[in-house]
């Protein structure tokens, strides 16, 4: 029978010290600046140092690598420790691997530790030679274990304890059987540790064959003081297919983070929406497996490097990313499984600080969005998108907030000659109007003018017909507002066309002004605008004579595109 454990963390005032933990360990982590161990700390160090087997299910950030570090690195002998690794940890990815490594060498630098990263896309050969000279603890991903262990460059007769870390993603990876290879060839009495976000029935079954009465602590996220509000906002907004990119936009424009993780399901759309939200003026990295292992690499490092604000990455390329300053990620699909969930959502909100999670859903996905919520156990709000007129408040702030940061820190004496200039013609007042206007206008202000529709939770109204084209349904069930008719543009989506494009065109070749279009769907191979009825035939010739994105556009009034249908 294993032992299950309660989580205590109750008790704010255990410090590290209270643990048992050597003076080595307690320098390192004073130099590190950790005050007390969090709540997984607490209840796993104790029974670690124990020498328990151990399988803990705890979200990522909150502390868990601490946690099995630190009392592996307690058990380390001084003087010489021999050639072969005596900790083998396991993990899912390249990333996690070093991060995992860089734990281990700061926790235990004052005890002298030898730490190696082994995964591939490393050269082999430095491997086997770092291996060749000694090392104390391992961490590697199963597949160049299997390697080191075919070739005996990694030896693990001498190996007193195991951890699987992110155990539930090196399984949906495809590791069981590596992983089970690997634990066959440790010694059987071996210390066995296990961490997982979640315990599906083949955890419990890896569990049931290699570890032994295991004590098992359950953890969530850890929590704040009673009455704080969760330090990860979760939302959710329902938009249709067609309008995704421009309410991706709109939120991100709104929300402002400071790095954020779009989720896709395919890496063919991880490519399309990067370069659609690059040509709407964001830093977005693409991230999925057709990269190679070098393009990942700098990927990541334009990332945390900050010259990128945006990783769009499916979920297989993303595991086991840590990246320190995260404060968003945002679902462009609801999730298929509420795992995929629950890792999505464990990269932020860590350390204290607070993160949001983002859901763009489509009507037929509400239904998947409960099943998450009942899963989790957590409220999803479901909220309205921002309109063009909450965009535009929301950069008035913005801009406001720079003036007033740059009015306290910058010098303008370099400026103050061009200002003393215009107030002699104009009043200071408008010189002052007019210097915010461009520093609104500078920030994308102009740039969004799409007006989403807003959905309600009702089920599909087409039924069996959804095989019919996303923008014929649109189209079909929707009429232009009084006063106005709709234009159908012959280019569309696969031509690279935004909404933006299309109101330049025609504010630019006509008498109309931005405010005066309404809606604008855009299809791949076309593209409709809502323009004032009276308008309509002036609009048709002044674009007849231009071009859009450098291509020559058919434009014509839809009415005219069906009756040429149906003749």
């Amino acid at each position: 029978m294993s032992q299950q454990m309660t989580p205590n963390v109750t008790d704010g005032a255990t410090s590290f010290a209270d643990l048992g933990l050597r003076s080595e360990l307690l320098d390192a982590l004073s130099g590190l600046g950790y005050e007390e161990p969090t709540p997984i700390q607490r209840e796993a160090i104790p029974p670690l140092l124990q020498r328990r087997d151990l399988v803990g299910q705890a979200a990522t950030g909150t502390g868990k690598t601490a946690a099995f570090a630190l009392p592996l690195l307690e058990r380390m002998p001084d003087g010489d420790r021999g050639a072969r690794p005596t900790v083998l940890v396991l993990v899912p990815t390249r990333e996690l691997a070093v991060q995992v490594s860089q734990a281990f060498h700061s926790y235990g630098r004052g005890l002298g530790v030898r730490v190696l990263p082994i995964y591939g896309g490393q050269p082999i050969g430095w491997q086997m030679k770092a291996l060749d000279r000694g090392v104390d603890v391992v961490i590697a991903t199963p597949g160049r274990a299997l390697d080191h262990i075919g070739r005996g460059t990694l030896r693990l007769h001498e190996v007193k304890a195991v951890v699987l870390d992110e155990a539930d993603e090196m399984l949906d990876m495809g590791f069981a059987e590596d992983i089970e290879e690997i634990l066959q060839k440790t010694p059987p009495e071996r210390q066995t540790v296990l961490f997982s976000a979640t315990l599906p029935p083949r955890i419990e079954g890896l569990t049931g064959r290699y570890l032994q009465d295991p004590v098992r602590i359950q953890m969530g996220r850890e929590s704040g003081p009673p009455g704080e509000a969760p330090r990860v906002r979760q939302s959710a907004y329902m938009v249709g297919r067609a309008h995704k990119p421009t309410a991706l936009g709109r939120l991100l424009d709104v929300e402002a983070p400071n790095a954020a993780i779009v989720f896709c399901r395919t890496r063919e759309e991880v490519d399309q929406l990067t370069e659609t939200l690059n040509g709407r003026g964001y830093r977005a990295e693409a991230l999925h497996g057709g990269l190679s292992q070098e393009q990942r690499d700098r990927v990541m490092g334009r990332l945390r490097g900050g010259t990128a604000e945006l990783l769009i990455a499916t979920d297989v390329a993303a595991r086991g990313l840590d990246i320190e300053h995260l404060t968003h990620v945002i679902n462009y699909n609801v999730p298929s499984a509420p795992d995929s969930y629950v890792h999505r959502i464990g990269r932020i909100g860590r350390a204290g600080r607070e993160g949001v999670a983002i859901t763009l859903a489509e009507p037929r996905e509400h239904r998947m969005l409960k099943t998450i919520e009942r899963a989790t156990k957590q409220r999803i709000e479901v909220e309205k998108i921002p309109t063009i007129a909450d965009l535009r408040t929301r950069r008035l702030e913005l801009t406001r907030a720079t003036l007033n940061e740059s009015l306290l820190e910058d010098d303008f004496e370099h400026f103050r000659a061009v200002v003393e200039s215009l107030a002699e013609e104009y009043d200071v007042m408008e010189v002052a109007l007019a210097a915010v206007k461009l520093a609104y206008d500078s920030s994308g202000a102009a740039s969004d003018e799409e007006e989403i529709p807003e959905i309600t939770h009702k089920p599909e109204r087409y039924g069996k017909d959804r095989r019919e084209p996303a923008g014929r349904r649109e189209r079909r069930g929707r009429t232009p507002d009084r006063g106005m008719t709709r234009l159908f543009f012959g280019i569309g989506r696969s031509a690279g066309i935004r909404p933006q494009d299309l109101v330049g065109a025609i504010a630019g070749e006509s008498g109309l002004a931005g405010r005066d279009i309404g809606a604008i769907e855009i299809a791949d191979r076309f593209s409709l605008v809502e323009v004032p009825e009276a308008a309509a035939d002036d609009v048709i010739t002044a674009l007849r004579r231009s071009t859009i994105k450098g291509r020559k556009a058919t434009v014509r009034r839809e009415r005219d595109a069906a009756n040429r249908r149906s003749g």
